[in-house]
Order: structure tokens, then C-alpha cells, then sequence
């Protein structure tokens, strides 16, 4: 009689970890996909290249993908961001001008708690990398500054959805925080002919975290049906500060969106089909 019972309970275990396992991989077959662009406001300040703040406006272009994995029996997310955005900025006094120009890409594993139908709670964390140059055109002995960094830190993810009428929204809110990571800097007065020809460079690789790099990556979206297409408008706050090599930066972005949303369901391989506007897998 025991060793009947045992056997039934192995045939369950494997059945329910099978049922799981399927589960899973049809959750994986859902792909979120959006593309924005927008512009806003920006606020530069670069002590390499300036002692002055640098203000002005900014483009941004966003797209991201976000799919479930088969990790933790279905409920960890993965999300690819790709973001680039640059800006022109003057100073205080309108006679010196900037350019600055970014990219940033992201990828962020968030384990999903669903609270109830309607609300979502997503925590994790991301490795990011982060590549760019700052060109300030008054400067003749070092017009420029390039920008690398890149590290992990944690993200989190609020997702509301909500009818109005009988058209069904989405809200999200997204924060990411940097806790580990490297970066790039030249040191104070340091030209890049002596980091790279003349090979007179040290400590241009340094460890960051929130003592010398305190930055926050903040979006806000909203997600709403317009016939067939959802479309979706944020909001991007993204404050980036860094303290090294007794230089300062930072990039403060306050940007408008507007793009549009794919929900996409993988048969086999890159077979796919588009689903309605009013399914919201995420």
C-alpha cells in the first residue's frame, strides 16, 4: 500500500512539473515590443570640458523587447532596452554650445508578483553599458569628452491595468538603480593624447557605486488602444551623476514619448502572429 502510494505521488510530481514546464514555455511564446521617440528637456555639466552647466533639448529614442523565460517555473521576465538619445545645450550665457550624444543598453531579469488581476509588482536586477561623447565646440585643447561605463544594479517594475469604458489601459512605472560598476575617466587636466599615444594614463578605470555614481533610470508609460494598435506615451527621468578623478558630471533628462506597442505570440521558430490590441500579456 505505501509503495502504491509513493508511486502515485511520483506519477503526480512528475505530471504537475511537466504541466509546469508547459506552462512555461507557452508564457515564454508572448513578446512585448515598443518603439518610442521623443524630446524634452536636458541639463549637462562636465568639468573636464566646462565649469559651467549647459542647458537645452534632448531626442530619445527607446525600444524594447520583454518576454517570459522559463526560469523559476515561468515567472522571471526578461527585458531588453535599447535606448539613444543626444542633445544640444548652451550655457547660461548663450555663447558656448554642446552636443552630446548617448547610447544605453539594458537587459533585466524581474521576477513577477501578481497581486491581483489588476496589478503587477515585478523586482530584479540589470546589467547595463553605457558609451557616448560629450563635444563642447568653444574648447580647442580637449573639445571632447568620451563617456563609457556600464554595471548592475536593481530594477523594478509596477504594472496597473485598468478599463475605461470598454477600452482596456495600461499603466507602468519603472525604476533602475546602479549599486556596481566601472567607468571610464580621464583625471583632472589629463588630455586624451596622454592616456592613448603617449600611454601616460592611470587610474583611467575606476569602480563606482552609489558613493561616486549616484544615478537613477526612471519611466513612465501609459499603454491604450486606438483601433487595432496600442499605443503607448511616457515620461523618461533619467538623472545621471558621477564624482571621479575630481571631475564631475552629470545628465539630467526629462523626456516626452510616444510610440507604439506590439503584443506578439511565436508559433515555431521566427513564425509569429500579431496579437489583438486588447490582449495585454504584460
Amino acid at each position: 500500500m505505501k509503495k502504491t502510494l509513493f508511486l502515485l505521488w511520483i506519477f503526480l510530481a512528475a505530471g504537475l512539473h511537466l504541466y509546469a514546464q508547459q506552462d512555461s514555455l507557452k508564457a515564454s511564446r508572448y513578446v512585448m515590443r515598443s518603439t518610442m521617440i521623443g524630446t524634452g528637456f536636458t541639463n549637462v555639466f562636465d568639468t573636464y570640458l566646462s565649469p559651467l552647466e549647459y542647458k537645452g533639448v534632448e531626442g530619445r529614442f527607446i525600444h524594447e523587447s520583454m518576454r517570459m523565460t522559463k526560469l523559476m517555473h515561468g515567472h522571471v521576465s526578461g527585458q531588453n532596452l535599447v535606448q539613444v538619445y543626444g542633445s544640444y545645450t548652451e550655457n547660461l550665457a548663450q555663447n558656448a554650445d554642446m552636443y552630446t550624444a548617448m547610447l544605453r543598453w539594458s537587459y533585466a531579469l524581474h521576477y513577477q508578483f501578481q497581486l491581483n488581476p489588476s496589478l503587477k509588482l515585478l523586482a530584479g536586477s540589470y546589467i547595463d553599458l553605457n558609451g557616448g561623447v560629450i563635444y563642447n565646440r568653444r574648447n580647442s585643447n580637449n573639445p571632447a569628452q568620451g563617456k563609457g561605463y556600464g554595471g548592475l544594479g536593481i530594477s523594478g517594475m509596477a504594472i496597473y491595468k485598468f478599463n475605461l469604458g470598454r477600452f482596456p489601459f495600461t499603466l507602468r512605472y519603472q525604476a533602475q538603480l546602479p549599486l556596481l560598476g566601472i567607468m571610464f575617466s580621464p583625471e583632472y587636466g589629463e588630455s586624451y593624447y596622454e592616456i592613448f599615444s603617449l600611454h601616460n594614463g592611470d587610474h583611467n578605470i575606476l569602480f563606482t557605486s552609489l558613493h561616486n555614481r549616484p544615478t537613477l533610470h526612471q519611466i513612465l508609460t501609459l499603454d491604450f488602444p486606438i483601433k487595432n494598435t496600442v499605443m503607448r506615451m511616457g515620461y523618461v527621468c533619467d538623472i545621471q551623476q558621477a564624482k571621479v578623478n575630481h571631475l564631475k558630471t552629470h545628465i539630467y533628462s526629462h523626456d516626452f514619448m510616444l510610440g507604439f506597442v506590439r503584443n506578439i505570440y511565436l508559433i515555431r521558430g521566427k513564425n509569429r502572429i500579431s496579437m489583438p490590441a486588447k490582449v495585454t500579456p504584460f
